[in-house]
């Protein structure tokens, strides 16, 4: 029977025995099962996989059967696609992700169920060595980069220069590779180069963009080479441009007259279109304490 699985297959993908799984059917009344001629039984997969979820969620099988028969296999939740990452389930994540996109923009995607299922993986410190975490980050980054691909060419004229100081595995190098997809789905033209670069040979990549906004991202850079590379947009862009902090690419300890961003990427895209068009509304975003740069 299509979408139909033994009882040992379905115990299996609850963590249980068959026992434990055929007492919960009596006690329970659920997971139900069909019976085939020869009397065996087979379970909805899509009735496991909304078990499976819901319990990961809870902990606690009432709960977890109470919230499945509420729901069904219910919508992609950061919590179904942790589930997906942490059994290395490649199909079964772009199935959520797929799932998501019929309800929510790809932006909404992003920021409510892509990003916070692998933070929720990269855990305590040092928790990035985790097969896990390199699975799911990877697959984020592949993801994120496959849809940029096809996202539409820019429709506006401004131009934001983005200087990334992320190094893979780090989460902030998704975050910076989300906020170029958001920015170039808004229409903005977008150039995104890495902290390391030499100063003295941005002139042409610059001039090229003509940037309205630069924006700092990733938190592996000094300050000394911010201020090197903010210094080298201001001389080839003029003074007028926005320097713009996007979670705490600047060391957060003094005072700055960096702008702070919001912390998401579509957030941050309204703001940043807010700055360019001179429409900012004083406190719509802030400058926030944070270790004075030298620009």
């Amino acid at each position: 029977m299509a979408g139909s699985i033994r009882t040992n297959a379905a115990a299996a993908m609850l963590g249980v025995s068959p026992n434990t799984l055929r007492s919960w059917e009596r006690r329970f009344g659920y997971p139900e099962p069909t019976r085939t001629a020869g009397g065996h039984r087979q379970f909805d997969l899509a009735e496991i996989e909304a078990l499976r979820a819901a319990f990961e969620e809870t902990q606690n099988i009432s709960s977890a059967i109470s919230v499945a028969r509420e729901r069904g296999l219910g919508p992609a939740s950061p919590a179904r696609l942790r589930s997906a990452f942490g059994r290395f389930d490649e199909d079964g994540a772009n199935r959520l992700i797929e799932e998501s996109l019929t309800v929510r923009s790809v932006e909404r995607t992003i920021e409510e169920v892509l990003l916070p299922s692998v933070e929720a993986l990269s855990g305590e410190e040092g928790a990035a060595a985790t097969p896990e975490f390199g699975f799911a980050w990877r697959f984020t980054t592949g993801w994120l980069a496959a849809t940029q691909r096809v996202s539409p060419p820019a429709s506006r004229p401004e131009g934001v220069l983005v200087f990334d100081a992320s190094r893979p595995p780090d989460v902030e190098a998704l975050h910076t590779q989300a906020l170029e997809l958001v920015l170039r789905r808004g229409g903005l033209r977008t150039l995104t180069l890495s902290a390391d670069c030499d100063p003295s040979r941005l002139t042409h990549a610059i001039s090229a963009l003509d940037p309205r906004a630069v924006v700092l991202t990733g938190r592996r850079a000094s300050l000394d080479a911010l201020g090197r590379l903010v210094f080298s947009a201001r001389r080839v862009a003029g003074e007028s441009v926005a320097i713009l902090d996007f979670r705490g690419a600047i060391p957060h300890a003094g005072s700055s007259t960096v702008e702070r961003l919001p912390d998401g990427a579509l957030a941050a895209r309204e703001a940043i279109l807010a700055r360019v068009e001179g429409r900012v509304v004083a406190g719509r975003f802030g400058r926030g304490p944070s270790t004075a740069i030298n620009l």
